[in-house]
């Protein structure tokens, strides 16, 4: 307690403030959205990125095939030679981030088994490979793994084809009124001239 009384003692006392004087407090600006990415690295390509060992910047077919056997060993430790979809998903979840990115193993599993081997992981990624080398040089670059979106999107998704919100179609209102029919109270109105 005498601490606490010696260091109250020893704070400066504030500085008394001027009539007429405004103080004026600032708070952190509130957070303004990032702007929507125009390039954008899907998944399997920042994995192929991982897979430069040598540090050039730049992915070969060695270093490519490499990196899909390390991965796959890592998930297939029981030494199956095959990952079923579940191990597959570990797979994906681990090297590729989500459980849910492409490529799927529907899409790898080439004789439809149920199961993914490392040599249809291998053919999947060499084609991917192929595809991500634009100029031909049998090297992928980090800028050959960039994919350019066309669509403009925001937090939702694509805005394409979306209205803007609180904006209503009177066409769209009309159609649906007359798919429900009168409102209640002309319904009773309606019954009662049919009697």
């Amino acid at each position: 307690m005498f601490a606490f009384a010696l260091l109250l003692a020893a704070a400066p006392a504030p500085l008394p403030q001027q009539e007429g004087e405004t103080v004026t407090v600032r708070a952190p600006l509130p957070a303004a959205p990032q702007t929507p990415a125009t390039l954008v690295a899907e998944p399997v390509a920042m994995m192929i990125a991982t897979f430069d060992t040598n540090g050039d910047a730049m992915v070969d077919r060695a270093e490519l095939e490499e990196g899909v056997r390390r991965s796959f060993a890592a998930i297939d430790t029981a030494k199956t030679g095959k990952l079923r979809y579940l191990a597959y998903s570990d797979w994906a979840k681990r090297f590729l981030g989500d459980q849910h990115a492409l490529p799927s193993p529907y899409e790898v599993d080439r004789d439809d088994d149920d199961a993914v081997t490392l040599d249809e992981l291998e053919d999947h990624f060499s084609r991917l490979f192929a595809r991500y080398d634009r100029d031909g040089d049998h090297l992928v670059s980090r800028a050959e793994l960039l994919t350019y979106r066309t669509l403009p999107v925001d937090a939702q998704g694509p805005t394409t084809g979306r209205r803007p919100p609180g904006k209503k179609d009177g066409k769209d209102e009309k159609a649906k009124d007359r798919r429900r029919g009168p409102p209640p109270g002309d319904r009773d109105d309606l019954a009662g001239r049919a009697r």
